[in-house]
């Protein structure tokens, strides 16, 4: 069977499922993160908490990530190894959140021993599954209108939950606390996965999940792999770069690779699953067996 190259990093805790889907099928797997997050904009975030909210008047804060509530958790922890302290009291404004990750992380929050005024005790909507769910639970929580909400943000937030605020005169404040950008160690773990897989010239798959990441990753992936362009034919000529065929996790990675990338794309995962892939790779790896 081919070998796998998933560029997205594998599930930190416990079994990834597209590694143990491919795996089950017969497939060698490789996962190469290709992204990571940065927390940016600590210095504004760190003055909006020490002016604190009634100075601001905000009447609670959003936090729709883990990653989010990290940035909270590195400036107020700046702050309470500084000389400056602050007397602003953030500890009882809701703080409305996406999920229980979200909610667990401002709970491990609570016991890391930062200053309790600026610790949330009261986090609210961690059942909401998505933006527009925690958006109506919001306009059902809020008691008095207009209301003025500080919503902690990352670079690739839609305006789901501040379209459907505003349409309820409840005004959304966003600070961008985190962005996703190319991974500073890709280039080098690819290098030192192909490195150690060189020998092996049997066939290769690699997956996209992500137009970004696909922009990012694709100069890097040319120098160890022939990528099959939309103008050119698979190659059937000696390389020392290894033949990969490609495989997008959804239309509109697909679209952007053939699109923008001028790459021909061999399969494309009818649902963004694990199983749905792996059941594309193989469907087309039998229907073009030698």
């Amino acid at each position: 069977m081919p070998n796998v190259l998933l560029l997205r990093a594998p599930a930190p805790d416990g079994p990834d499922k597209y590694e143990t889907a491919f795996t089950d099928s017969g497939y060698s797997i490789y996962s190469i993160p290709v992204l990571e997050t940065v927390l940016t904009n600590l210095s504004d975030l760190e003055r909006v908490i020490r002016a604190g909210p009634f100075m601001q008047s905000f009447g609670g804060v959003i936090v729709t990530s883990a990653r989010a509530c990290e940035a909270w958790k590195a400036v107020i922890g700046a702050i309470a190894h500084s000389d400056n302290k602050t007397s602003a009291d953030w500890s009882d404004m809701p703080f409305y959140v996406v999920g229980k990750a979200t909610s667990a992380a401002f709970a491990d929050l609570a016991q890391s021993g930062a200053p309790s005024n600026l610790v949330p005790r009261d986090v609210r909507g961690e059942e909401s599954g998505n933006a527009e769910q925690l958006a109506q639970f919001i306009i059902e929580d809020v008691e008095q209108r207009p209301a003025k909400l500080l919503y902690l943000t990352g670079d690739k937030n839609r305006d789901t939950l501040s379209r459907i605020l505003s349409s309820a005169n409840i005004e959304p404040t966003p600070l961008k606390v985190y962005e996703t950008q190319g991974s500073s160690s890709f280039a080098a773990e690819l290098e030192c996965f192909i490195i150690g897989i060189s020998e092996d010239i049997s066939g290769w798959w690699i997956v996209f999940f992500a137009p970004s990441a696909a922009n990012f990753v694709t100069p890097v992936l040319r120098r160890h792999f022939i990528l099959p362009s939309t103008s050119e034919a698979w190659s059937q000529s000696p390389s020392v770069r290894l033949q990969a065929r490609l495989a997008a996790i959804g239309p509109t990675t697909s679209s952007h690779l053939r699109d923008s990338l001028g790459l021909e794309v061999h399969v494309t995962a009818s649902k963004p699953t694990a199983e749905d892939l792996v059941s594309a790779i193989f469907e087309y790896d039998t229907a073009h067996a030698a």
